[in-house]
């Protein structure tokens, strides 16, 4: 009987985007908490023994050269692994979204592969490898809601007394997506927000996560992109206050209260989440952090 697995991929929410400034090599440097939600792809895997990778999409078309089958590619180079997987890709998470979906999957791919191959490499190699595909990636890998600083990499647990409280959201994605390095590109993007630091953040989130900062990035996506302004606006109808995540188009919202999605935007995408304290698969590979 074959090995297989079933895994959830958590998509995440950006409470705010601050850019500190910019690198000579052109990288933005940036201030973030990445949060992890229950809006989940799943990817099933089924050990093949003939080292071949093959990809089934379970729900929407992906692209031949996606990011699952370049992460289990590079686990099973770096492994030197003779085994291969026959992996069923079930996608919920938007595309262009701002929401990490094909990071998530990668990072949730390197993490089951990494178990059903018993390759049992750790949590630092796995991240090296991660970090090749995404910047994202070691996010998901660690596990833990995060303060991202410098270019993504500087990833600092908010766990203890800095752990999140849980809290419910509306998430709406518009059809239309964006292009990122157009807005990273744009003369309009604000590089130069102060620093904050974990403990303002806290301080100023005790009663709503969404109260602290901004995304200096909306602006601009705003002008690039009318729909996320439309989704702004839907959300303000309702009496939300809404912001996007990342580099969107997705936009979100505290909503303690279900969300009548009826009015939305046309062609749009919606729904109501949870945060998670821990990632589903966090411990599926061994760290001494």
């Amino acid at each position: 009987m074959r090995a297989l697995y079933d895994v959830p991929a958590p998509a995440k929410l950006n409470l705010f985007l601050h850019i500190t400034g910019r690198r000579d090599d052109g990288y933005h440097l940036l201030q973030s908490v990445f949060m992890l939600i229950d809006w989940c792809d799943t990817l099933h895997f089924e050990r093949r023994d003939d080292g071949q990778l093959s990809r089934e999409d379970l729900t929407t078309e992906l692209p031949p050269e996606d990011l699952v089958l370049r992460a289990a590619r590079a686990l099973q180079s770096h492994a030197g692994c003779s085994l291969g997987a026959h992996i069923g890709v079930a996608k919920q998470v938007p595309a262009q979204a701002g929401m990490g979906g094909g990071s998530s999957d990668a990072a949730s791919c390197l993490l089951a592969l990494n178990r059903l191959w018993a390759l049992n490499l750790p949590l630092a190699t796995l991240e090296t490898i991660g970090l090749r595909l995404g910047a994202d990636v070691p996010f998901f890998l660690r596990g833990h809601n995060a303060w991202v600083e410098g270019i993504g990499e500087q990833i600092t647990p908010l766990v203890g007394e800095f752990a999140l409280r849980k809290q419910r959201f509306a998430v709406l994605k518009p059809s239309a997506g964006i292009d990122t390095p157009s807005i990273f590109s744009s003369p309009h993007l604000k590089r130069d927000s102060n620093t904050a630091n974990i403990a303002g953040f806290a301080a100023d989130t005790t009663a709503d996560l969404t109260r602290f900062g901004r995304n200096d990035l909306q602006p601009v996506a705003q002008a690039l992109c009318p729909a996320v302004s439309q989704a702004i606006d839907w959300f303000a109808s309702q009496g939300l206050k809404a912001r996007m995540t990342g580099s969107g188009s997705a936009v979100f919202a505290a909503a303690s209260q279900d969300v009548d999605w009826s009015s939305a935007p046309l062609g749009s995408t919606g729904r109501q989440c949870d945060n998670l304290d821990l990632h589903p698969l966090a411990g599926w590979a061994s760290s001494d952090r």
